[in-house]
């Protein structure tokens, strides 16, 4: 092909590229459709933590227990990370006398409620003492930090 051709190729891709780029910038992008319930997935709009929706069905506020007992309950589904949250035993003094780990009955990636189950060992300790169910909560952010309190008696 000759030069003459060419450069008139040139000058025509020119002027479109220059026309494209001018539209893109002149015409308004479309408008996006508003959102409606039957667009987006179900969200939780409480303002509760996380820790209001915990129920610890045993050991119950209050009970005596053995040096190690097993904790059962429901927890929301946040709550875990990789299907189990820490629970610690803490004296009168708040000082650590024993742990557990409990873990999910079932699907833990949910945001409704989920079964789980502990066995928790103690020291030598006997007396009052508190059960502390923490949130796992692997990214260390305080933001993120939550837990439930249950006084207890062990014997």
């Amino acid at each position: 092909m000759n030069t003459r051709l060419w450069s008139g190729i040139l000058i025509v891709l020119f002027f479109v590229i220059l026309g494209l780029t001018w539209a893109l910038f002149v015409i308004p992008a479309p408008a996006t459709p508003p959102i409606t319930a039957t667009s987006t997935p179900p969200t939780s709009t409480s303002t509760q933590p996380l820790s209001a929706r915990v129920v610890v069905t045993s050991p119950t506020s209050g009970a005596t227990v053995a040096k190690t007992f097993v904790v059962t309950g429901k927890a929301p589904g946040p709550w875990y990370f990789e299907a189990s949250f820490p629970i610690k035993i803490v004296d009168a003094n708040n000082n650590f006398i024993g742990q557990g780990i409990a873990q999910a009955q079932s699907d833990w990636m949910v945001v409704g409620d989920v079964s789980f189950t502990a066995a928790v060992t103690t020291t030598g300790y006997t007396g009052p003492a508190t059960l502390v169910l923490m949130r796992d909560n692997p990214s260390g952010m305080p933001e993120n930090d939550d837990s439930v309190s249950i006084p207890i008696v062990i014997q």
